[in-house]
């Protein structure tokens, strides 16, 4: 995450909850790595069904532990993602 994002926290999260745009939502650890802020556990998980090469990824803070996260493919058309691809153990409950 970029150093001008996490200014906007008190703390940063050890975990983030983040949704797409169907309203699915997956946990992500958070840690400090080379004085960065990286998403950890959980985003390699939800990375690899999602994003491909070539595509943006955008993150918008819902709450102070929820980003949305949207997707457009290479062609700059938002990509829509269907739930239930991912491991359970990062499934964020409601």
């Amino acid at each position: 995450m970029p150093l001008d994002f996490t200014k906007h926290f008190v703390a940063v999260p050890t975990e983030f909850k983040l949704r797409n745009n169907t309203g699915c939502s997956w946990k992500v650890t958070v840690k400090l790595m080379n004085g960065r802020v990286t998403q950890d556990q959980g985003w390699a998980t939800y990375a690899v069904h999602q994003i491909k090469i070539g595509y943006m990824v955008t993150f918008k803070l819902l709450t102070p532990d929820t980003l949305k996260v949207i997707i457009f493919d290479d062609d700059g058309i938002e990509v829509v993602n269907k739930c239930g691809k991912h491991d359970e153990a990062f499934a964020a409950k409601e």
